[in-house]
């Protein structure tokens, strides 16, 4: 049973009539949009379940939590909509010592970024991947920070998670900062999109070093997850986005207008990070390298 969406002053009759199209068409799109408005809001459930207790949860559990709060779901439905969102939890392996880093264009990168003490702007980007839920779809979102002013300066908005949204909104913060070569460090968690052969092979035609998390630990990318939490709890959670669409233009309006120019900072003495980088000495922004802690 669907629940109908408030009118305004406008009835149904009325609103078909300025549209042109029939009451009966009208409810009959109703009826057929409601299953998958349905499935996506128990696929962010899902989502939200697993991300709190990620690599602990498999979905026997997760479909007993979501039980719990309510929803009619069994486990083999959860199962094929994890496998679909690429949720379900990986097992342990024995150690095996690796021969070769040419198996589907995967390497073995260090993390640079631990313990590192920026001091400029362009010495440490941070990047990562969220999801955002439209009424009857999921999209995807990639993002590029300066660590030092936690200004977003690069991202991408597709409904795939392909390497070419991470790429996208690589390039965009490579032409918004042109950063001098060798003098960068570009942090990520392990994720394909960033260990592809693709991203690294952007990342070497600009002399940036590559850096990734520790396996199983969030934390090493904390600047990156505490944008994302920003964005969700202050954007997306209060949103009712109709399409990819209108998620890109609101999404990317909040980033701009909002978290770059308008949102205080405490890390940064309570600036915005425009603000900050405005008022960063002429010539020392680029100028010294990052040291260890």
């Amino acid at each position: 049973m669907t629940t109908p969406r408030p009118q305004g002053g406008l009835s149904v009759e009325r609103m078909c009539t300025l549209a042109g199209v029939s009451r009966a068409g009208y409810y009959r799109h109703l009826q057929a949009s409601a299953p998958r408005q349905e499935e996506t809001c128990v696929r962010d459930a899902i989502q939200r379940v697993a991300l709190a207790n990620r690599f602990s949860y498999g979905y026997r559990r997760i479909t007993w939590q979501l039980r719990r709060e309510g929803l009619v779901v069994n486990h083999k439905r959860v199962l094929r909509l994890m496998g679909e969102d690429n949720l379900l939890c990986l097992r342990k392996r024995p150690f095996v010592p690796v021969t070769t880093a040419s198996r589907h264009g995967w390497q073995v990168v260090p993390h640079l970024a631990r313990g590192l003490v920026v001091s400029s702007l362009d010495q440490l980007w941070v990047a990562d991947i969220t999801y955002v839920r439209l009424r009857e779809e999921f999209v995807y979102l990639a993002v590029v920070l300066d660590a030092f002013s936690r200004r977003v300066i690069g991202w991408a908005l597709d409904d795939h998670l392909e390497a070419s949204l991470a790429v996208e909104a690589l390039t965009k913060a490579l032409e918004a900062r042109r950063p001098q070569p060798g003098s960068l460090i570009h942090h990520s968690d392990r994720g394909v999109q960033y260990a592809c052969a693709e991203y690294a092979a952007v990342l070497a035609q600009h002399d940036i070093q590559a850096s990734m998390s520790r396996v199983g630990n969030p934390y090493d990318n904390a600047k990156a997850e505490s944008f994302m939490k920003t964005l969700k709890q202050e954007e997306v959670d209060g949103r009712d986005y109709r399409d990819i669409d209108e998620a890109r233009r609101q999404i990317g309006a909040f980033i701009e207008q909002v978290y770059n120019r308008q949102r205080l900072h405490s890390a940064l003495g309570y600036r915005s990070p425009m603000e900050f980088e405005a008022n960063l000495p002429p010539h020392g922004v680029a100028a010294q390298q990052p040291r260890a802690a």
